[in-house]
């Protein structure tokens, strides 16, 4: 993914409440081991860091231009490495497992929570957060337009991933049967007040746009997105200020020690 720090940071306060919301549902672990999965640029994981009390936490992360930003962050007890957060697979090894907008980006979430699982310790807590909000307009106009510029792509043009996430008693089905003894799930919507409506292209080009960035010429992605305001204005309105609601999954869950 065409990952870019800055836009993503566009809107940081709106992107960082859900994360306060899934660190009110960590309990401390003084001393403990905590891995963030999909860290970003790494100011929340060292906010998980010390709301934790952890002796260690690692942020881990594929996007290069995330972890340039994040290596600035490193402190005794606080590295960040790159890796494939589907494929993390460790045995044992953590007292906190942690994701927060990052979960969507991989596909099988069953088989991938099951691995994060067995990477907590006894009394382990798994703590994640997931954007489920495929079925806003202005996201379901983006699938709309990546099939009318279809040529463009080579192949089909890269799916929603938040296609891919699951229904909230979904998620407490599947902690229940990964042995979870006390969990925590619930959707919840977040109002966001923008400027106006098309401050919505600006903060999708912070997130899920990234996928057609990195597939399409810059010729071709400026394509994609003035045909996308000129369709989203069509939609939506030209509203200054406009009231976005994002729907997000948080999902929390401590085995037993």
């Amino acid at each position: 993914m065409a990952w870019d720090p800055d836009q993503y940071h566009r809107f940081r306060s709106e992107r960082e409440a859900p994360f306060d919301d899934l660190l009110d549902l960590v309990a401390p672990s003084p001393g403990g081991r905590v891995v963030d999965l999909g860290c970003g640029s790494g100011e929340l994981t060292v906010r998980l860091h010390r709301h934790v009390g952890a002796g260690e936490t690692v942020g881990i992360d594929r996007s290069a231009p995330m972890l340039a930003r994040a290596a600035g962050l490193a402190a005794p007890g606080v590295t960040f490495a790159e890796g494939d957060i589907g494929g993390f697979a460790d045995v044992a090894a953590w007292d906190v497992v942690a994701s927060n907008a990052a979960l969507h980006w991989v596909p099988d979430h069953g088989a991938v929570l099951a691995r994060w699982t067995t990477a907590l310790r006894p009394g382990g807590q798994l703590a994640v957060q997931v954007p489920a909000n495929a079925d806003h307009p202005a996201h379901r106009l983006v699938g709309d337009v990546a099939a009318e510029m279809a040529g463009a792509f080579d192949g089909e043009p890269p799916a929603d991933p938040v296609l891919s996430v699951l229904r909230p008693e979904e998620y407490a089905a599947l902690l229940e049967r990964l042995g979870f003894a006390a969990q925590h799930v619930r959707l919840q919507v977040y109002g966001h007040r923008l400027a106006s409506s098309l401050d919505v292209v600006e903060w999708l080009q912070g997130s899920t746009l990234t996928r057609f960035r990195a597939v399409l010429s810059d010729a071709d992605y400026a394509a994609f997105l003035e045909r996308y305001r000129t369709r989203l204005t069509a939609v939506l309105g030209d509203r200054a200020p406009y009231f976005y609601t994002f729907k997000r999954i948080l999902l929390w869950g401590r085995l037993a020690a």
